[in-house]
């Protein structure tokens, strides 16, 4: 196959207060993107297929489709601020950056955390004890933490953490060794995790938890839009949603396992048909850290036959939309973004193939390509995920048709169901 260069998401970081009564507690992190080529990409795809969470890499063609990723943005720790490229990861959660501690090529390539620059540092002795100094007997846990094929070895420090204006004292991991993969080739220092905290060492290690009980921030919620091309913009925003994001109306779905932002998953449908996939023992895992979908290798490998995806992309305009129903909403996908397509004759399915632990339950993996047609909202406090679908410049709020819902018996329009409900009052004789 030719290999052709395609674009990875890079963030640095332009952050402003959002316009709020308090400035300081919304903050909006804006994206942008850089370039890798499909070589690259897929070597980290293959690196990643073997554990929960995925943070493989895909880019998009220069030509026709493809799939985008690797959301990354600057948050600063310590004081004064020492500046670190981390990526925003919803399939993790602790935060992790390489400290002047580690001398592995993989820590020297990157931004390290320098401890004795830091008046705020407090050296911690051990992960459930997180506010318990290291001792004169230098006695001190060393976390371990695996991403992937790779793994990273770190001690545990606590610090003043800013995303923005908002900061914290949270406890992170600071890396004394760093394994060559996948640490080599990312462009980001570390990772944030944004997991529940039982995804965390311990909640003092989970930064948006110590955020919100330091009640930095307006409401304890955070917000994803990723655009849908370079020149749209891409944000996460701390502390609130934005309604002019979302081109439906936003309807929230409880957390079926703590952790991961897991939702159940009622079934997966082909041009809008239910194939019977699940007998209410599927879920999916929202996660910013994953660039493409990956599911069981049963049900992909069966969604692939039934697609039946031309290699030469001679049937691409005829392709379906794929979709996820969850509460009662089918979220489709288009060809566009379930399709490598890289010129006009070499098409292939993107879907990766993920097993997990069977007592799990069938579980699928939501990654960039959903993450950039559906706005999505995470509630910390109600332990709940927010969905409605991406307001891109593209997607006609009155005409679109992959946001179905089914209670409704259609698809989902912005403020559809408030005026059904006040049409219906009205007839009754009531406005609410």
């Amino acid at each position: 196959m030719q290999v052709l260069t395609l674009c990875q998401f890079l963030f640095t970081v332009a952050a402003y207060d959002s316009a709020n009564e308090v400035q300081s507690m919304t903050h909006t992190v804006k994206l942008h993107r850089r370039v890798l080529t499909l070589a690259q990409r897929r070597a980290r795809s293959r690196m990643r297929r073997s554990v929960l969470p995925l943070h493989s890499s895909s880019q998009k063609s220069k030509m026709n489709g493809g799939h985008a990723s690797d959301y990354f943005g600057t948050i600063s720790i310590g004081s004064p601020p020492q500046d670190f490229l981390v990526l925003f990861d919803t399939g993790s959660g602790n935060l992790l950056v390489p400290s002047t501690l580690c001398d592995d090529k993989s820590c020297l390539k990157h931004k390290r955390f320098n401890s004795s620059l830091s008046s705020s540092l407090k050296d911690i002795a051990f992960s459930n004890k997180p506010d318990t100094p290291v001792g004169d007997d230098g006695d001190r846990d060393v976390v371990n933490l695996g991403f992937g094929t790779g793994k990273v070895d770190g001690v545990i420090m606590k610090d003043k953490v800013c995303i923005g204006s908002i900061c914290s004292h949270v406890d992170f991991v600071a890396a004394t060794d760093m394994s060559d993969e996948p640490w080599m080739t990312a462009p980001f220092d570390g990772v944030l995790g944004l997991g529940l905290p039982k995804l965390s060492e311990n909640p003092a290690f989970n930064t948006f938890f110590r955020i919100s009980k330091e009640k930095a921030v307006k409401r304890n919620i955070f917000s994803v839009f990723l655009g849908a091309t370079d020149a749209e913009e891409s944000e996460i925003t701390f502390g609130q949603y934005k309604k002019e994001r979302m081109a439906s109306d936003l309807f929230w779905v409880p957390v079926s396992k703590e952790g991961f932002w897991q939702v159940k998953l009622e079934d997966v449908t082909i041009a809008n048909e239910k194939m019977k996939l699940c007998h209410g023992n599927c879920s999916v895992v929202v996660d910013t850290g994953t660039s493409l979908i990956a599911g069981p290798t049963e049900i992909v490998n069966m969604l692939i036959d039934k697609l039946n995806v031309s290699s030469d992309c001679s049937n691409f305009n005829k392709l379906p939309n794929i979709g996820f129903v969850i509460q009662g909403h089918i979220m489709n996908l288009s060809p566009e973004d379930y399709v490598d397509r890289n010129g006009i004759s070499d098409c292939g399915v993107s879907l990766m193939t993920q097993d997990v632990d069977p007592s799990e339950g069938p579980m699928w993996i939501l990654g960039d390509p959903f993450l950039r047609k559906y706005y999505t909202v995470y509630d910390q406090e109600k332990k709940q995920v927010g969905f409605a679908l991406a307001a891109h410049s593209h997607v006609n709020r009155k005409t679109q048709t992959l946001l179905i819902d089914l209670g409704m018996g259609g698809v989902s329009h912005r403020h559809s169901r408030r005026v059904a409900r006040l049409r219906a009052s009205q007839i009754e004789g009531h406005v609410f």
